[in-house]
């Protein structure tokens, strides 16, 4: 096939004049040329220079107008740069070169090559793929090790041995399963068993690389395939043992629990089969990771996982530390997200009142949709019927949910009553009675004692106090009025 209507468009031509210019052999590569022939529109573009990447993309910016920034990577001998001229193309230049490795890192040592030499040092045959930009072979498509036979039969393979390929950088062994997951294409079963030989020594990776691709995988359409192949690779389990601990089902009294492992996958299936906001699927491969500590057997029940959720939460926060995942409001929305995917299940099961919709709301805050997003794909039983059931009480739930909300204002509220209205009301200091009174306060709201509304609480508030033999002070009038004007200012539509 000729590519040279592909590299027709400006972008190839600007770049083919400027290596003519120079007298310089350059190749379009990778990533690029892999999608074009699989069918996929991309605009990133990776260019072979037989010599000086860095110089040769200096060359090309000062042939463009606008001239854009070019960003430099001395290390990696890379240089890259974003051309919006026409389209947001964003382009990346390397030298050619060979490398060789260390047995204790996965860092080489670099020095000039061949194009040969490049694409052989390249991770898969599906990506040791080129186009040339040279008019004594313009458009050919270069493709030393079958990269374009593997494509059309779905195959992950490696241009060299891939025990070679793994030992040097073990983690392109956590790449060969994003890609196989991303494409829905097979591991080439030598490639696998390299994969197994070397699991161990994906521990000399650095645990942000790993997980930087491990989220990838977690980001493909169905992730279930990823987790499985490195759990059978054993790339799993040198890094995340919990998850493995899910699996296997055991029996007592002829009683045994589900599989917690695969409930896990499919729970993750079904959710980004809806979603693809990654941090909702770690809530959904997380949701049921405490289950294992908390895993008991009752003669009259069964087995039990009491607590697995409040479990889980804190193994969130170990993981996500381990793992070098974001410790900020990441953390909090997975972490409170495996706190609380019991509850929806709870109010089907127990009934929806008023005031347990009102916690709900209350606790989740602006989690609530994603919270019974995951729910919902937390139904993975095998009896259609009771799927059918509690889809519809989940609708249900969530009707309920926008009726309370639209009413009552709960989510994310705070008490009308403040600790300082509290303590002016009652002329006290700091103390526990604030506190508790607080509470009465939260508590009477969330169960439809009382409105979200200033005025009931604070007669709420007195009544209490005074139950608590607290002694209000002479001006109390004055004090609900002075609050009541601050209350409808910091309320106020028009408040910025």
């Amino acid at each position: 096939m000729d590519y040279r209507k592909i590299i027709e468009q400006p972008i190839f031509q600007l770049i083919r004049q400027v290596a003519k210019n120079q007298n310089i052999e350059v190749y379009v590569v990778g990533g690029f040329v892999r999608d074009l022939l699989l069918g996929y529109e991309s605009k990133d573009i990776d260019f072979l220079v037989i010599g000086d990447g860095i110089e040769f993309a200096r060359s090309v910016t000062e042939a463009m107008l606008p001239q854009p920034k070019v960003s430099i990577y001395k290390t990696f001998g890379t240089a890259s740069l974003i051309y919006s001229n026409h389209e947001n193309w964003k382009l990346e230049f390397v030298g050619a070169r060979k490398e060789s490795y260390h047995q204790d890192s996965r860092k080489p040592d670099v020095e000039p090559g061949s194009l040969e030499d490049d694409l052989k040092r390249r991770d898969f045959t599906i990506n040791a793929l080129a186009i040339s930009l040279n008019d004594k072979n313009l458009g050919s498509l270069i493709d030393p090790f079958g990269g374009k036979h593997d494509l059309k039969h779905k195959i992950i393979r490696t241009p060299l041995d891939p025990s070679i390929t793994f030992s040097d950088d073990p983690l392109r062994m956590m790449r060969a399963i994003r890609f196989a997951t991303h494409l829905n294409f097979t591991i080439h079963s030598q490639v696998f068993n390299s994969i197994k030989e070397n699991a161990a020594r994906i521990q000399i990776v650095s645990m942000e690389r790993i997980i930087d691709e491990f989220n990838k995988i977690l980001s493909c359409p169905k992730p279930s395939i990823g987790l499985n192949l490195l759990h059978a690779s054993g790339l799993l389990q040198q890094f995340f043992p919990e998850f493995i601990a899910l699996e296997g089902i055991e029996y007592i009294d002829g009683k045994g629990h589900k599989d917690n492992y695969k409930h896990t996958l499919e729970v993750l299936d079904k959710l980004s089969q809806k979603s693809d906001n990654l941090w909702l699927r770690w809530a959904a491969l997380l949701h049921d990771i405490g289950k294992p500590a908390t895993r008991r057997f009752d003669k009259e029940t069964g087995w039990t996982f009491h607590g697995h959720d409040i479990k889980g939460a804190k193994m969130t926060v170990q993981i996500f530390r381990r793992f070098k995942l974001p410790m900020n409001e990441k953390l909090d929305y997975v972490s409170k997200l495996v706190m609380l995917h019991l509850r929806p299940i709870a109010l089907v099961d127990k009934g929806v009142t008023d005031s347990a919709i009102r916690r709900l709301i209350f606790e989740a805050g602006d989690l609530i949709n994603d919270l019974m997003t995951l729910c919902e794909a937390d139904v993975t039983s095998k009896n259609p019927d009771k799927v059918r059931k509690y889809h519809e009480s989940f609708q249900q739930v969530r009707k309920r949910i926008e009726e309370v909300e639209e009413r009552d204002r709960i989510r994310n509220f705070q008490p009308p009553i403040t600790g300082d209205i509290i303590m002016e009301a009652f002329d006290i200091p700091p103390s526990h009675p604030v506190g508790l009174l607080k509470n009465s306060i939260k508590e009477a709201i969330l169960e439809g004692t009382i409105h979200n509304d200033y005025e009931e609480a604070f007669d709420f508030m007195l009544k209490e106090g005074k139950n608590m033999g607290l002694i209000p002070a002479n001006n109390i009038q004055t004090i609900k009025e002075k609050y009541l004007t601050l209350h409808k200012e910091l309320n106020s539509p028009n408040q910025n």
